[in-house]
């Protein structure tokens, strides 16, 4: 068993494990019973931060792990997020009081938990007054449902003025931010990352592979390898670009040298990088959970930071590799 690492989860006193699971496959791309024997894996590991949200696989990844967490609640930091689009009807989406009371309650029926420690926000809601939204949560707490709370997909602008409404009106704080982060994509960088330093937010990168990009499983553009994200989301190939391809088969290359998966690599340079607290990766099998957990023991020397350096920066710029907001 490899010894895991635990960070603080921002400025707070909640602590994480570095590596994380993410469960968005759970339950579309990965069957019931291999969802559970993979969670169970996870704690026996060491893994205590499980993430979820109320859309995932439908609602099927946040009842699948209500399943596999009866009796071992106590061994996981759960978190889980609401406001991207539920339905297309009135309040079907947003960060409302009214919607994010409904999908908090669906959300714990679900999980077959009372409290979730940490509830995100999935994106920025520009129709919903940000007090609104904060108050709403600072009841979350208040009533013992919710411990922590976080943002995702917010621009910096965005996040830094819900810190400031938070500081201004003695609410609870953010304590952590979900943005797309990896050697693909390092555009929170230019402004997300300096700011989560500057006040105490703890950066959960979501996509530390770049959907598998990093493994270096994809030679083309379009050709896909059977059951890869890419065969099994035809969306997913807009993802695809040869620069993207060839830092997979570049981040190979260096890991090769070292000894290591390209998985493993990529998963230990971003938990390295300031202000991560908690690097969330998904597995749709045991083996690949076992692979990323290899990334825990590997210590990163200077010359392998500077060629994954070189490799990398020019993903500091343009577009973030995702980014999820509501429709317009």
């Amino acid at each position: 068993m490899i010894p895991l690492k635990y960070h603080q989860l921002g400025n707070s006193g909640l602590q994480v494990s570095a590596l994380g699971l993410g469960t968005n496959a759970f339950g579309k791309r990965a069957d019931q019973h291999t969802s559970i024997e993979i969670i169970h894996t996870a704690l026996d590991q060491g893994i205590s931060f499980i993430d979820t949200a109320n859309i995932y696989a439908g609602t099927e990844s946040e009842r699948i792990i209500g399943l596999a967490l009866e009796g071992k609640r106590q061994q996981a930091v759960l978190a889980t997020k609401a406001g991207l689009v539920k339905n297309q009807g009135p309040n079907g989406s947003g960060s409302s009081r009214h919607h994010l009371m409904q999908e908090l309650e669906d959300s714990l029926r679900r999980l077959k938990t009372d409290y979730v420690d940490l509830y995100q926000i999935h994106t920025f809601d520009p129709r919903t007054p940000l007090e609104e939204t904060l108050r709403t949560l600072e009841d979350m707490i208040s009533s013992g449902k919710v411990r922590y709370i976080g943002a995702s997909n917010y621009m910096a602008w965005e996040l830094m003025k819900a810190l400031s409404i938070s500081e201004a009106r003695n609410l609870t704080r953010y304590i952590s931010i979900q943005c797309s982060y990896s050697l693909a994509d390092r555009t929170p960088e230019n402004e997300l990352l300096p700011l989560c330093l500057d006040q105490g937010v703890g950066i959960i990168p979501y996509f530390p592979l770049a959907g598998g990009i990093l493994t270096g499983k994809y030679n083309t553009n379009t050709a896909a390898p059977t059951g890869s994200r890419a065969d099994t989301d035809p969306n997913f190939g807009r993802f695809l670009s040869d620069s993207r391809i060839q830092l997979g088969h570049t981040a190979g290359q260096i890991a090769a040298e070292q000894g290591h998966s390209p998985t493993a690599l990529s998963l230990a340079w971003l938990m390295n990088r300031p202000a991560v607290s908690t690097v969330i990766v998904g597995a749709t099998k045991v083996e690949q959970l076992q692979d990323n957990l290899t990334s825990i023991s590997i210590t990163l020397d200077q010359r392998t930071l500077d060629k994954l350096e070189q490799a990398s920066s020019s993903f500091r710029y343009g577009e973030p590799f995702a980014f999820y907001r509501l429709p317009e």
